[in-house]
């Protein structure tokens, strides 16, 4: 399947690696994807889900945020709203070659971003993946260092091999995003996806998400799958379900 690596600019000044997984074909419409907290554009989720779709003809850009993957920057400098603001760059990244964007997906936290982000994006459709109803709910992965941050000003979070810097800022910055009014005035159909053993952000956000938004919405569970969809056959489910979804959005507008 062929790709296309990009690069564009975060808000932060920063150089940001993207790659556009292309259909063979003439893509059907054109969508950014947003990868979850510390996961990277190459990540298991970001991976299938944008090739899965590109496979049924949806061309989809996914990204390093900050300090993650290929990008530059410091992962100490990020925040949720930083995300949000690169995911609206990401967009225009796409415009600025001459392609509409009419999907927005993200997966966990980047769940919670697209959907910060679609008011200034102005897609047609929007899908989360696993995404808290909250940016705060981040705060139960990182509980054990808050003490830390809050003494320290900062706290070094391990992931097998990797050690990453969170900051107060990072935790200061979280607490300020209310999501609600951004999913109530959407101005998007919504597909909210979620596994209902998803045990690191619980389905009941999926419900939350939901109740909040206005229609178009509609809600798919992702039996079986963990949160990081690391079955192969979750992710390419994801992609097929919502690229059926999304048809009567994408494209020409009448």
């Amino acid at each position: 399947m062929p790709s296309e690596k990009i690069t564009f600019t975060s808000a932060s000044g920063a150089e940001l690696a993207g790659v556009i997984d292309l259909p063979d074909g003439e893509p059907a419409g054109w969508g950014v994807f947003s990868h979850g907290f510390t996961l990277g554009k190459d990540s298991l989720a970001a991976v299938r889900v944008c090739r899965g779709l590109a496979a049924e003809g949806i061309a989809m850009l996914r990204f390093d945020n900050l300090g993650l993957g290929h990008s530059g920057g410091r992962f100490a400098d990020t925040s949720f709203g930083l995300k949000t603001r690169d995911t609206v760059l990401a967009a225009r990244a796409l415009r600025e070659r001459g392609h509409r964007v009419d999907l927005l997906v993200g997966h966990s936290l980047g769940g919670a971003a697209v959907l910060a982000a679609a008011g200034e994006v102005g897609p047609r459709a929007v899908a989360t993946i696993g995404a808290p109803y909250s940016p705060r709910h981040l705060e139960k992965t990182i509980g054990h260092l808050l003490d830390e941050i809050e003494a320290n000003g900062s706290a070094e979070l391990v992931l097998g091999t990797r050690s990453l810097e969170v900051t107060r800022a990072f935790v200061k910055d979280l607490e300020e995003h209310d999501l609600s009014a951004c999913i109530r005035d959407l101005g998007a159909a919504l597909m909210v996806m979620h596994s209902p053993t998803d045990n690191t952000v619980g389905v009941a956000n999926a419900g939350d998400i939901f109740a909040a938004a206005k229609h178009p919405k509609s809600f798919f569970a992702l039996d079986g799958a963990d949160h990081l969809l690391t079955g192969r056959v979750h992710g390419q489910r994801a992609a097929r379900m919502i690229a059926v979804w999304a048809e009567p959005y994408l494209g020409e507008r009448d």
